[in-house]
C-alpha cells in the first residue's frame, strides 16, 4: 500500500484512501468503518468514482469495513491512456477482493455494485466465488433488450476501428460531453426527473475534469467495457445474488431479468425510482439490503 498523491481527485467519502497494487495497477481504496468486510463498486460513465455509492458507504461504515474502490480509470485512481476491458476491471476487483483478504482474514465478503460493474463483480464471483458472501446488483446491465448476450467466453462488443478514431477526437468530445450543463442532463436521464443529488452532481463535474479522465470513458464509448457472454456469467453465479432496478429515466428494460429471478439464489426487487434508488428511496434499499445479507 502506499499514500494517495496530495494533488489527486479524491470523493468526499468518509475513512481514509490507500493505494493498493493490483495485476490491473494501483487502485484507489476508500476504507471506512469496523465490522465484517463490505465492498462496494461504482459504475462506468463518464464521470464517475465511488461517491456514486455514497449513501451506502456512509451508512454501513457504522455496521461494516467498507471498502470502495475507484475502478483503473476513474476516481482517485491513475488514469492512463489504454483499452479498457471486462479482464481489465475483473482482474482489479480480483486485487481488491486480496487486499481485504490481508486485511481482515478469511471473512466472507458482501459485495454490492451498480449499472456495468455489476457485469464485472459476477465475473470476479463466478471466476473465484469462496470469498465472496453474497453479491448485490443495483441497475445492472446485459439484462435488456430482446437478444440473449451468450457469446463466447471473454467477448466483448469492442468495435476497433471507432476505439482508434476515439483516439484523435476522444479528448475534445469528452471535453464537450462533461460541460457542467451535460453531466446534469445525463443525471437527469439518470435519475429519470430534474431533482439530482446535489453533491453527486459536484463529485461528478470535479472528477469529470481531473487529468486523464477522457481515457476510460472512451473505452466505454466503443464497446469495450460491455461483455457479450454476460448472461451465461450470471447463471454461472451459484452464491446468494439480490438485484434491483427502477422504472423511471433511461435505465428501465431489464426483459431478460425473467430468466434469473426465476433461479433459487436470485432476488429481484423494483423500486419507483430511477436507476440509482439508494439515493432516492435509501430506506427501502437499506431494509431489502440488510434482509439479503442477513438471510444469508
Amino acid at each position: 500500500m502506499q499514500p494517495l498523491p496530495e494533488d489527486t481527485f479524491r470523493p468526499r467519502l468518509s475513512g481514509s484512501t490507500v493505494m493498493c497494487d493490483t495485476i490491473a495497477g494501483p487502485l484507489a481504496v476508500h476504507v471506512a468503518g469496523h465490522g465484517p468486510p463490505l465492498l462496494l463498486i461504482h459504475s462506468v460513465n463518464a464521470a464517475a468514482s465511488a461517491a456514486e455509492l455514497r449513501p451506502l458507504h456512509e451508512h454501513y461504515a457504522a455496521s461494516h469495513t467498507v471498502f470502495s474502490p475507484d475502478l483503473p480509470g476513474f476516481g482517485a485512481s491513475p488514469r492512463i491512456r489504454r483499452l479498457y476491458t471486462p479482464r481489465l476491471m475483473t482482474d482489479a476487483l480480483h486485487g481488491v477482493v486480496e487486499h481485504i483478504g490481508r486485511q481482515m482474514g478469511p471473512a466472507p465478503i458482501d459485495a454490492l455494485a451498480l449499472s456495468l460493474s455489476c457485469e464485472f463483480l459476477a465475473r470476479a464471483a463466478s471466476e473465484r466465488p469462496t470469498p465472496f458472501k453474497t453479491l448485490a446488483l443495483i441497475s445492472p446491465t446485459g439484462l435488456s433488450g430482446r437478444l440473449q448476450r451468450r457469446a463466447p467466453e471473454g467477448s466483448t462488443a469492442t468495435m476497433p476501428r471507432l476505439h482508434r478514431v476515439l483516439q484523435w477526437i476522444g479528448p475534445g468530445l469528452f471535453k464537450g460531453l462533461t460541460r457542467p450543463s451535460v453531466i446534469r442532463f445525463f443525471l437527469q436521464k439518470t435519475w429519470g426527473g430534474p431533482q439530482i443529488d446535489a453533491l453527486m452532481f459536484e463529485e461528478a463535474v470535479r472528477t469529470a475534469h481531473a487529468s486523464g479522465a477522457e481515457h476510460a470513458p472512451l473505452s466505454f464509448l466503443c464497446g469495450a467495457l460491455f461483455s457479450r457472454d454476460i448472461l451465461n456469467v450470471y447463471e454461472s453465479l451459484q452464491l446468494p445474488v439480490w438485484m434491483c432496478h427502477g422504472v423511471r429515466g433511461d435505465f428501465t428494460d431489464y426483459r431478460q431479468k425473467a430468466l434469473l429471478e426465476s433461479r433459487s439464489n436470485w432476488t429481484v426487487r423494483v423500486f419507483p425510482t430511477g436507476a440509482l434508488p439508494h439515493f432516492e428511496r435509501p430506506a427501502d434499499v437499506l431494509a431489502a439490503l440488510d434482509a439479503h445479507w442477513a438471510g444469508a
